[in-house]
Protein backbone atom coordinates (compact mmCIF):
# COMPACT_ATOMS: atom_id res chain seq x y z
CA UNK A 1 0.00 0.00 0.00
CA UNK A 2 1.38 3.37 -1.02
CA UNK A 3 2.38 6.05 1.45
CA UNK A 4 -0.16 8.44 -0.06
CA UNK A 5 -2.94 6.02 0.90
CA UNK A 6 -1.89 6.28 4.54
CA UNK A 7 -1.98 10.05 4.20
CA UNK A 8 -5.51 9.93 2.77
CA UNK A 9 -6.58 7.69 5.65
CA UNK A 10 -5.10 10.03 8.23
CA UNK A 11 -6.70 13.06 6.60
CA UNK A 12 -10.07 11.31 6.46
CA UNK A 13 -10.07 10.28 10.13
CA UNK A 14 -8.86 13.68 11.32
CA UNK A 15 -11.34 15.55 9.11
CA UNK A 16 -14.21 13.44 10.40
CA UNK A 17 -13.29 14.15 14.01
CA UNK A 18 -12.85 17.87 13.38
CA UNK A 19 -16.18 18.08 11.56
CA UNK A 20 -17.88 16.27 14.42
CA UNK A 21 -16.32 18.75 16.83
CA UNK A 22 -17.45 21.74 14.73
CA UNK A 23 -21.01 20.46 14.53
CA UNK A 24 -21.16 19.73 18.26
CA UNK A 25 -20.94 23.34 19.45
CA UNK A 26 -22.19 22.42 22.92
CA UNK A 27 -19.13 20.19 23.32
CA UNK A 28 -16.84 23.14 22.56
CA UNK A 29 -18.70 25.44 24.95
CA UNK A 30 -18.68 22.84 27.72
CA UNK A 31 -14.96 22.25 27.23
CA UNK A 32 -14.32 25.96 27.82
CA UNK A 33 -16.89 26.69 30.54
CA UNK A 34 -15.52 24.04 32.87
CA UNK A 35 -11.94 25.38 33.19
CA UNK A 36 -13.07 29.00 33.00
CA UNK A 37 -15.36 28.49 36.00
CA UNK A 38 -12.40 27.07 37.90
CA UNK A 39 -10.21 29.96 36.83
CA UNK A 40 -12.65 32.77 37.65
CA UNK A 41 -14.51 31.31 40.64
CA UNK A 42 -12.08 28.94 42.32
CA UNK A 43 -9.13 31.32 42.12
CA UNK A 44 -11.32 34.17 43.38
CA UNK A 45 -12.38 31.98 46.30
CA UNK A 46 -8.72 31.31 47.01
CA UNK A 47 -8.10 35.05 47.18
CA UNK A 48 -11.02 35.53 49.58
CA UNK A 49 -9.75 32.69 51.75
CA UNK A 50 -6.45 34.52 52.04
CA UNK A 51 -8.25 37.67 53.08
CA UNK A 52 -6.75 39.73 50.29
CA UNK A 53 -8.52 43.07 50.21
CA UNK A 54 -9.55 44.57 46.89
CA UNK A 55 -7.16 47.48 47.42
CA UNK A 56 -4.14 45.33 48.27
CA UNK A 57 -1.61 43.85 45.83
CA UNK A 58 -2.58 40.59 44.19
CA UNK A 59 0.81 38.86 44.27
CA UNK A 60 -0.39 35.68 45.98
CA UNK A 61 -3.65 35.62 44.05
CA UNK A 62 -1.95 36.11 40.69
CA UNK A 63 0.70 33.52 41.49
CA UNK A 64 -2.01 30.98 42.18
CA UNK A 65 -3.80 31.85 38.92
CA UNK A 66 -0.54 31.40 37.04
CA UNK A 67 -0.05 28.04 38.75
CA UNK A 68 -3.57 26.74 38.15
CA UNK A 69 -3.81 27.52 34.42
CA UNK A 70 -1.59 24.57 33.32
CA UNK A 71 -3.65 22.30 35.56
CA UNK A 72 -6.82 23.51 33.84
CA UNK A 73 -5.15 22.88 30.49
CA UNK A 74 -4.65 19.31 31.65
CA UNK A 75 -8.32 19.22 32.66
CA UNK A 76 -9.37 20.19 29.14
CA UNK A 77 -7.29 17.42 27.62
CA UNK A 78 -8.42 14.86 30.20
CA UNK A 79 -12.10 15.52 29.59
CA UNK A 80 -11.59 15.64 25.83
CA UNK A 81 -9.76 12.30 25.90
CA UNK A 82 -12.67 10.70 27.70
CA UNK A 83 -15.15 12.42 25.36
CA UNK A 84 -13.32 11.05 22.33
CA UNK A 85 -13.48 7.59 23.85
CA UNK A 86 -17.19 8.05 24.41
CA UNK A 87 -17.55 8.72 20.69
CA UNK A 88 -15.66 5.48 20.01
CA UNK A 89 -18.19 3.55 22.07
CA UNK A 90 -20.96 5.27 20.10
CA UNK A 91 -19.27 4.46 16.78
CA UNK A 92 -18.92 0.85 17.86
CA UNK A 93 -22.63 0.65 18.68
CA UNK A 94 -23.58 2.27 15.37
CA UNK A 95 -21.20 0.05 13.38
CA UNK A 96 -18.95 2.79 11.97
CA UNK A 97 -16.02 1.67 14.14
CA UNK A 98 -16.32 -1.83 12.71
CA UNK A 99 -16.26 -0.43 9.17
CA UNK A 100 -13.12 1.54 10.02
CA UNK A 101 -11.30 -1.38 11.63
CA UNK A 102 -11.93 -3.80 8.74
CA UNK A 103 -10.26 -1.44 6.27
CA UNK A 104 -7.00 -2.68 4.67
CA UNK A 105 -4.91 -0.38 6.87
CA UNK A 106 -3.18 -1.79 9.96
CA UNK A 107 -5.34 -1.66 13.04
CA UNK A 108 -2.64 0.11 15.07
CA UNK A 109 -2.42 2.84 12.43
CA UNK A 110 -6.18 3.45 12.47
CA UNK A 111 -6.19 3.73 16.25
CA UNK A 112 -3.23 6.12 16.20
CA UNK A 113 -5.12 8.24 13.65
CA UNK A 114 -8.12 8.36 16.00
CA UNK A 115 -5.86 9.39 18.86
CA UNK A 116 -4.17 12.07 16.78
CA UNK A 117 -7.55 13.46 15.71
CA UNK A 118 -8.75 13.63 19.32
CA UNK A 119 -5.48 15.25 20.38
CA UNK A 120 -5.78 17.95 17.70
CA UNK A 121 -9.30 18.75 18.89
CA UNK A 122 -8.08 19.09 22.47
CA UNK A 123 -5.22 21.36 21.39
CA UNK A 124 -7.67 23.70 19.64
CA UNK A 125 -9.69 23.88 22.87
CA UNK A 126 -6.55 24.50 24.94
CA UNK A 127 -5.35 27.44 22.86
CA UNK A 128 -8.78 29.08 22.90
CA UNK A 129 -8.77 28.74 26.69
CA UNK A 130 -5.24 30.14 26.91
CA UNK A 131 -6.29 33.11 24.76
CA UNK A 132 -9.19 33.86 27.13
CA UNK A 133 -6.90 33.48 30.15
CA UNK A 134 -4.39 35.83 28.48
CA UNK A 135 -7.06 38.49 28.03
CA UNK A 136 -8.09 37.92 31.65
CA UNK A 137 -4.53 38.79 32.70
CA UNK A 138 -3.06 35.34 33.37
CA UNK A 139 -0.16 35.40 30.94
CA UNK A 140 2.77 33.09 30.29
CA UNK A 141 5.89 34.03 28.32
CA UNK A 142 5.08 34.20 24.61
CA UNK A 143 7.63 31.49 23.83
CA UNK A 144 5.87 29.25 26.35
CA UNK A 145 2.76 29.09 24.16
CA UNK A 146 4.91 27.49 21.46
CA UNK A 147 7.05 25.30 23.73
CA UNK A 148 3.97 23.83 25.37
CA UNK A 149 2.73 22.34 22.08
CA UNK A 150 4.81 19.10 22.27
CA UNK A 151 3.67 18.64 25.88
CA UNK A 152 0.05 19.00 24.75
CA UNK A 153 0.58 16.34 22.08
CA UNK A 154 2.06 13.89 24.59
CA UNK A 155 -0.68 14.58 27.14
CA UNK A 156 -3.36 14.24 24.47
CA UNK A 157 -2.03 10.83 23.50
CA UNK A 158 -1.73 9.78 27.15
CA UNK A 159 -5.30 10.57 28.17
CA UNK A 160 -6.67 9.56 24.76
CA UNK A 161 -5.00 6.14 24.94
CA UNK A 162 -6.34 5.71 28.47
CA UNK A 163 -9.85 6.51 27.29
CA UNK A 164 -9.45 4.20 24.30
CA UNK A 165 -8.37 1.39 26.60
CA UNK A 166 -11.35 2.00 28.89
CA UNK A 167 -13.72 1.97 25.92
CA UNK A 168 -12.87 -1.68 25.28
CA UNK A 169 -14.41 -2.62 28.63
CA UNK A 170 -17.76 -0.97 27.85
CA UNK A 171 -20.39 -2.56 25.62
CA UNK A 172 -23.15 0.03 26.02
CA UNK A 173 -22.92 3.80 25.70
CA UNK A 174 -24.82 4.54 28.91
CA UNK A 175 -22.33 2.54 30.99
CA UNK A 176 -19.37 4.65 29.94
CA UNK A 177 -20.43 7.74 31.90
CA UNK A 178 -19.99 5.91 35.20
CA UNK A 179 -16.51 4.73 34.25
CA UNK A 180 -15.59 8.27 33.20
CA UNK A 181 -16.54 9.62 36.62
CA UNK A 182 -14.49 6.96 38.38
CA UNK A 183 -11.46 7.84 36.25
CA UNK A 184 -11.61 11.57 35.48
CA UNK A 185 -12.24 13.01 38.93
CA UNK A 186 -9.72 10.86 40.86
CA UNK A 187 -7.07 11.50 38.21
CA UNK A 188 -7.68 15.24 38.30
CA UNK A 189 -8.13 15.89 42.01
CA UNK A 190 -5.44 13.44 43.09
CA UNK A 191 -2.80 15.27 41.09
CA UNK A 192 -0.86 18.52 41.19
CA UNK A 193 -3.32 20.24 38.85
CA UNK A 194 -4.74 22.48 41.61
CA UNK A 195 -2.05 22.46 44.30
CA UNK A 196 1.69 21.74 44.31
CA UNK A 197 2.80 18.39 45.66
CA UNK A 198 4.55 19.96 48.64
CA UNK A 199 1.29 21.63 49.67
CA UNK A 200 -0.60 18.34 49.28
CA UNK A 201 2.02 16.62 51.41
CA UNK A 202 1.47 19.13 54.21
CA UNK A 203 -2.25 18.37 54.17
CA UNK A 204 -2.22 14.58 53.75
CA UNK A 205 0.74 12.30 53.20
CA UNK A 206 -1.52 9.55 51.84
CA UNK A 207 -2.99 11.85 49.20
CA UNK A 208 0.53 13.04 48.38
CA UNK A 209 1.66 9.44 47.77
CA UNK A 210 -1.29 8.79 45.49
CA UNK A 211 -0.67 12.03 43.59
CA UNK A 212 3.01 11.15 43.22
CA UNK A 213 2.00 7.85 41.59
CA UNK A 214 -0.62 9.46 39.36
CA UNK A 215 0.72 9.75 35.77
CA UNK A 216 -1.57 12.72 35.18
CA UNK A 217 0.48 14.63 37.78
CA UNK A 218 3.54 14.35 35.56
CA UNK A 219 1.58 15.32 32.46
CA UNK A 220 0.42 18.49 34.22
CA UNK A 221 3.96 19.23 35.45
CA UNK A 222 5.28 18.75 31.92
CA UNK A 223 2.74 21.29 30.64
CA UNK A 224 3.43 23.69 33.52
CA UNK A 225 7.19 23.67 33.06
CA UNK A 226 6.93 23.98 29.26
CA UNK A 227 4.60 26.99 29.50
CA UNK A 228 7.19 28.82 31.58
CA UNK A 229 10.14 27.83 29.39
CA UNK A 230 11.54 25.18 31.70
CA UNK A 231 12.45 21.53 31.19
CA UNK A 232 11.26 18.75 33.50
CA UNK A 233 13.03 15.58 32.39
CA UNK A 234 11.31 13.29 34.90
CA UNK A 235 7.81 14.51 33.99
CA UNK A 236 8.53 14.19 30.27
CA UNK A 237 9.98 10.69 30.63
CA UNK A 238 7.12 9.37 32.75
CA UNK A 239 4.49 10.94 30.50
CA UNK A 240 6.06 9.50 27.34
CA UNK A 241 6.45 6.02 28.81
CA UNK A 242 2.90 6.05 30.16
CA UNK A 243 1.49 7.20 26.81
CA UNK A 244 3.35 4.45 24.94
CA UNK A 245 2.30 1.74 27.42
CA UNK A 246 -1.36 2.81 27.37
CA UNK A 247 -1.36 3.02 23.59
CA UNK A 248 0.14 -0.46 23.36
CA UNK A 249 -2.49 -1.86 25.72
CA UNK A 250 -5.29 -0.15 23.78
CA UNK A 251 -4.04 -1.56 20.47
CA UNK A 252 -3.78 -5.00 22.06
CA UNK A 253 -7.30 -4.71 23.48
CA UNK A 254 -8.70 -3.78 20.05
CA UNK A 255 -6.99 -6.77 18.43
CA UNK A 256 -9.75 -9.17 17.28
CA UNK A 257 -7.56 -12.19 18.04
CA UNK A 258 -6.92 -11.21 21.64
CA UNK A 259 -7.93 -8.63 24.22
CA UNK A 260 -11.38 -7.44 25.23
CA UNK A 261 -12.72 -7.23 21.67
CA UNK A 262 -12.12 -10.93 21.17
CA UNK A 263 -13.84 -11.83 24.43
CA UNK A 264 -16.88 -9.76 23.50
CA UNK A 265 -17.00 -10.99 19.93
CA UNK A 266 -16.65 -7.48 18.53
CA UNK A 267 -13.51 -7.89 16.51
CA UNK A 268 -15.21 -6.92 13.32
CA UNK A 269 -13.45 -9.58 11.30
Amino acid sequence: MQLTSYGHCLRGVVSRELLRFVHQRSRFVAALVRPLVWLFVFAAGFRMALGVAMTEPYQTYVLYEVYIVPGLVGMIQLFNGMQSSLSMVYDREMGSMRVLLVSPFPRWYLLVCKLLAGTLVSIVQVYVFLAIAYLYGVQAPLAGYVLVLPALVVTGFLVGALGMLLSTFVRQLENFAGIMNFVIFPMFFLSSALYPLWRIREGSYLVYQIAALNPFTYAVEMIRFAMYERFHAVAISISLVTAVVLLGLAILAYNPARGMMARKGEGGE
